[in-house]
């Protein structure tokens, strides 16, 4: 009995599956390899960004835990207990496996990490039709690790984003790695095809994955330029230099945090002013951090709370709209109002 169960454990590890084939004529197709069974976020992306690179597009796509299966893989990702870059073997279980993205970053990489790591450049270049190099691809490699990639890395090696000892206040369902969970097979649910599963993981994750590379490229590095202006333009809206205006609104504040520090900007940006949807000023305090509601210096207390006439008649600023009670935003239907507003404040 024992014996049957383990050549049934071992013929079910040894299962190879072959689930994706794309052969171009008179080509012949390269193949991925990958573990078959239980899958995860970052060997679904690994797939996908191996897809999109010119050396294995239109690659068969193997999924098995057969050592002599992978040996005939062109590049396997999340299994074999190998990485190395020269044979194309990215796997990150090993023991003594300590590789990671370098720079700032030092969380261990999964497989997700390895490949970006080595085919990220090629790839994001690829998605926003940019030539390599290009320094543009230099940022947005550094931006696309820090803002999707990492905690993929982290969450499949186990890397708390906080102390154990710090409970949390609710439970995150809805992030990409339990998404991409919940494409696996229940454990009560019968005759699944896995593996048209592990594939729709990697459209999900390749979708947005691509959606983050274009939101950063084609949205968020631009709004670096106008940054650059308001901050060249300053002292021509006010002489202490601490008010900005953005003539559209955009994604400012990592770019204005970053470029201080590039500057050497020692009299800190406290307002930003811009237009908003409705035609409309709203002037909004810079935070003492790019993620926080914390401001360098919040719009006056007196003000808070209190819209359109009551607040012009506290403020003194007329066609006033609102200050929101934190402090931290307020609006006016003219650009000149909105600039009185945060005049104000400064002098408050």
């Amino acid at each position: 009995m024992l014996a049957f169960f383990q050549h049934s454990f071992r013929s079910s590890i040894l299962k190879t599956h072959f689930i994706f084939r794309y052969k171009r004529p008179g080509i012949m197709a390269k193949i991925i390899g990958t573990h078959n069974g239980h899958f995860h976020c970052d060997e679904a992306l690994a797939v996908h960004m191996l897809q999109k690179t010119k050396q294995f597009r239109g690659a068969e796509l193997i999924r098995t835990r057969d050592p002599a299966k992978l040996a005939t893989c062109d590049i396997v990702v999340d299994v074999g207990g190998v990485y190395d870059p020269s044979t194309h073997r990215y796997d990150h279980h090993q023991r003594g496996f300590t590789e990671v993205f370098g720079g700032k970053f030092n969380t261990k990489l999964s497989s997700a990490g390895l490949v970006y790591k080595h085919f990220g450049k090629e790839i994001i270049a690829s998605l926003l039709n940019l030539e390599e190099p290009d320094s543009r691809v230099e940022l947005l490699y550094n931006k696309v690790y820090e803002n999707f990639i990492e905690a993929l890395d982290a969450g499949d090696n186990g890397i708390s984003q906080y102390p154990e000892e710090i409970k949390p206040k609710y439970r995150v369902g809805t992030a990409l790695p339990q998404r991409v969970a919940g494409l696996n097979p229940w454990w009560n649910q019968k005759d699944v095809d896995q593996d048209g599963q592990f594939m729709k993981a990697v459209a999900m994750t390749g979708q947005d994955f691509t959606d983050a590379v274009r939101y950063l490229g084609l949205s968020w590095l631009p709004a670096r330029d106008l940054v650059v202006k308001a901050l060249d333009t300053r002292m021509d809206i006010h002489p202490s230099g601490k008010i900005l205006v953005f003539e559209q609104p955009c994604p400012w504040k990592e770019h204005l945090f970053l470029l201080e520090q590039e500057l050497c900007i020692e009299e800190k940006a406290l307002y930003v002013l811009y237009p908003d949807d409705n035609g409309q000023w709203r002037v909004q305090c810079v935070p003492t951090a790019p993620e926080s509601f914390e401001c360098r210096k919040a719009l006056p207390q007196e003000w808070r709370g209190f819209r359109d006439e009551e607040l012009s008649e506290r403020s003194g600023i007329p066609n006033s709209v609102f200050v929101h009670m934190g402090g931290f935003i307020g609006g006016n239907r003219t650009k000149e109002g909105a600039l009185e507003m945060a005049v104000k404040a400064l002098e408050a």
